[in-house]
């Protein structure tokens, strides 16, 4: 599947979430092997979650955004960072240029906030994608969930 179009939108509604969240089961879960009571946090509620959808309404992708209080223990009490998270596209979706989207979508809802950069903590696999976008690694490589991770992040 090269060229199957979809949008990305904020997630507005409960089945929107529903949507987010099996993406996330899928890819996080099913093939990472994540723990599913570490996948899903008290974050959630209260995050921005962007969705990826095909013409016919088929999930694709997600990703959400962490800011204020709720991001703070994610970087270093910056409130003027937020926090990208949680990015996951299906395999049939990948190489489409959905997560490429889904990160622009975080990145506007951020400076829609009024935040001055994105933080993430990218599994180590993932950082050439994230340095194509102009993240930039820092810190030291650790682990989370049993996989390793880098700490990222790119000014708006």
């Amino acid at each position: 599947m090269s060229t199957r179009a979809y949008r990305v939108r904020v997630a507005g509604d409960p089945a929107d979430l529903e949507a987010c969240f099996a993406v996330r089961k899928q890819v996080f879960v099913v093939e990472q092997g994540v723990p599913e009571d570490l996948e899903y946090d008290e974050y959630d509620p209260v995050a921005v979650h962007v969705l990826a959808v095909a013409e016919d309404g088929v999930p694709l992708g997600t990703g959400r955004l962490l800011y204020g209080e709720v991001a703070a223990a994610r970087t270093d009490g910056d409130l003027s960072l937020g926090s990208l998270g949680r990015l996951a596209v299906l395999e049939e979706a990948r190489g489409l240029g959905v997560g490429v989207a889904l990160v622009r979508a975080v990145e506007e809802a951020a400076r829609a906030r009024g935040l001055t950069a994105v933080d993430l903590h990218a599994q180590t696999h993932a950082l050439g994608f994230y340095q194509r976008l102009g993240y930039e690694p820092y810190g030291a490589e650790y682990e989370e969930a049993g996989i390793a991770h880098r700490g990222m992040r790119r000014a708006l």
